[in-house]
């Protein structure tokens, strides 16, 4: 029996190679062998090679052209038309259902993960007021409360060489601080610990290697994250005592906001998203497990995408002593006052601030894996190739925000470059946060922190940074993919001196 079971799986094994290799409808699209045969070619790259994938995508694309097939029924494309096709005008596509559900066990049910384009319109018109420039501006007070404690902790604890900070740390805790607090009106005061160095974002940051081990063996993350009981996970798998504590504190306020809607407008300060996922025409709001996967989506969204963009522009800036100096100049001409505090209205109206805002945007690239997306039967030509309904397409950032052709020296970070007279064709390139009726939501908040957080930042304090040794000048496209860009090296800064 034993040998009958093997002769029938390497029957089947050697006529689905066959079948994929010579006549699968994707058979006509270059690329490699083992990646036309099997998934795991992607997965030897996430894992084994450590969020390698887009860097392998990128000599993918110089050995086969613009189009490659990447999967048994997966291509990759390297081209702004098709990325608009597919994102930008891609209302007939849904999101992979594999991809979305095995990277997001803990919320799948969220408007990030939700792959039907109708459901994900629902969800996004309840969540998307919460993320309006009105509600950010609402905030605008606590958003600059959180940043004016973080450089006081930078000047009182982090102001030597010998007291530096790991700045993806320090970042990753302000950002923290201000999603919980702007989401859920309860901040963790992570930049409270000394050194920046609360469980919570710590853990996040670490249990990020098995980001994609939960892509590829889902099993893995289901057990972890849904079945395992949170006192094994906090004694066994310590990065996740964070992932265990959000999820309580998370699971508290929203049986308590289920139980009576009417505590919820008492027992907070400021608008929460509660008040706008409870607010139904038909009265009726999500289900319970909705409302804490959408938590959760948020959280993660809002501190680990914005932080790595604040790590970026604060470390180029530094490098770049110019930079640093221009940012103080106009800074200073603007709000001549230090103590004054600064308007992310006035801000935005600062041409080099913005420049280099967008500069950082686009070495930091957003969303740095390809989002698989699969062609519907009413699909358009994508890219101008009429393509196979069912295929999954995608296609990375990385590949509009490093084009040579439209940014010159795309791997130099040039914030000059934004200040020529008409930028439309490189805005048309420009996508960090990704375009069209999947974009991400909290936009609006993210350029708020970016603004003022920097704002604040290169007007009152010197940052020096402890070494320099040029591996923020290697390409984005060649450092870590865990979904959101990762650099291979961290670096530790500290406040030289105070600008008063």
């Amino acid at each position: 029996m034993l040998v009958l079971l093997v002769s029938f799986a390497s029957i089947y094994c050697a006529g689905l190679a066959l079948y994929r290799l010579l006549f699968h409808p994707l058979r006509e699209y270059p690329g490699p062998a083992l990646a036309a045969l099997t998934e795991g070619y992607e997965a030897y790259y996430n894992i084994i090679k450590g969020g390698n994938l887009v860097a392998q995508y990128e000599k993918l694309h110089k050995q086969y052209g613009p189009v490659v097939r990447v999967g048994p029924n997966t291509l990759h494309f390297n081209y702004a038309q098709a990325y608009h096709d597919i994102y930008t005008h891609g209302s007939t596509l849904v999101k992979e259902p594999a991809f979305y559900k095995n990277i997001n066990p803990h919320s799948d049910l969220s408007s990030f993960a939700l792959r039907d384009p109708q459901e994900a319109k629902i969800r996004r018109g309840l969540v998307g007021p919460a993320f309006s420039r009105r509600a950010v501006t609402s905030h605008e007070d606590m958003i600059q409360q959180k940043v004016h404690k973080f450089i006081q902790m930078l000047e009182e604890h982090h102001n030597s060489s010998e007291s530096s900070v790991d700045t993806s740390d320090a970042y990753f805790s302000l950002t923290t601080d201000i999603i919980t607090s702007y989401c859920f009106d309860n901040c963790f005061d992570t930049l409270d610990t000394p050194g920046f160095s609360h469980y919570m974002p710590k853990g996040f940051q670490e249990a990020v290697a098995l980001f994609w081990v939960m892509r590829h063996l889902p099993f893995l993350g289901v057990l972890l994250l849904i079945y395992t009981p949170p006192n094994l996970l906090m004694r066994y798998f310590t990065p996740l005592r964070g992932f265990v504590e959000l999820k309580s504190s998370l699971e508290s306020q929203i049986d308590r906001w289920i139980r009576d809607p009417q505590s919820l407008s008492e027992t907070t300060t400021n608008e929460t998203i509660y008040h706008y996922l409870f607010k139904t025409k038909d009265q009726k709001h999500p289900s319970r497990m909705s409302l804490i996967h959408e938590a959760f989506i948020l959280f993660s969204a809002g501190s680990d995408t914005t932080s790595n963009a604040l790590n970026i522009g604060t470390i180029h800036a530094s490098k770049d002593t110019s930079i640093s100096r221009r940012l103080f100049e106009e800074l200073c001409e603007a709000f001549p006052d230090e103590d004054r505090p600064m308007s992310h209205a006035v801000l935005e109206n600062l041409p080099f601030l913005t420049a280099f805002i967008r500069e950082t945007l686009r070495f930091a690239i957003g969303a740095v894996h390809p989002l698989p997306r699969v062609v519907g039967p009413t699909t358009p030509a994508i890219g101008g190739l009429k393509i196979p309904a069912g295929t999954i397409v995608e296609m990375s950032t990385a590949f509009m925000h490093m084009n040579p052709e439209v940014f010159p020296d795309p791997n130099t970070f040039n914030p000059d470059r934004w200040l020529v007279e008409d930028t439309t064709e490189m805005m048309q390139y420009f996508c960090p946060f990704s375009k069209g009726p999947r974009i991400c939501l909290g936009l609006n908040l993210a350029w708020c922190e970016l603004y003022l957080t920097f704002g604040n930042l290169f007007r009152k304090v010197d940052l020096k940074l402890v070494s320099e040794e040029g591996h923020f000048d290697q390409a984005p496209i060649q450092q870590i993919d865990y979904f959101v860009l990762h650099w291979r090296e961290r670096c530790k800064v500290y406040v030289e001196k105070s600008k008063k």
